[in-house]
């Protein structure tokens, strides 16, 4: 019984490196990276906005807009929003642009095995 690792068997790793220097790979990486970057740019800066707000602006996040109903309230509930609507936007995103990509890659280096 040979206990020796594969790649000392004669059996070849993928070319994980000639992979990851394709052109194909750099799109995958540059249309990920071109909508992530951007939206987690903004939503962080939207959080640090209410953040903000709730700590140095109290008399406006304390207007009343309907009832017992506030701005902090409603900027609280927007959070909450913005997240899932950032969630489904990027699955959409994925499913779109990068799923079809990265399996052409997947199965072009797979073909190579």
């Amino acid at each position: 019984m040979d206990t020796a690792p594969p790649n000392q068997r004669g059996q070849q790793h993928p070319p994980y490196a000639e992979v990851q220097s394709s052109p194909e790979f750099g799109e995958l990486r540059h249309a990920h990276r071109s909508f992530a970057f951007p939206l987690t740019v903004a939503f962080v800066s939207w959080y640090l906005l209410y953040v903000l707000l709730s700590n140095y602006a109290g008399g406006f996040m304390d207007t009343k807009l309907a009832g017992n109903i506030n701005v902090a309230f409603v900027f609280g509930l927007a959070q909450f929003l913005t997240t899932f609507l950032i969630a489904w936007w990027y699955a959409r995103h994925a499913a779109a642009k990068l799923d079809p990509r990265a399996k052409a890659i997947k199965s072009g280096l797979e073909g190579e095995s």
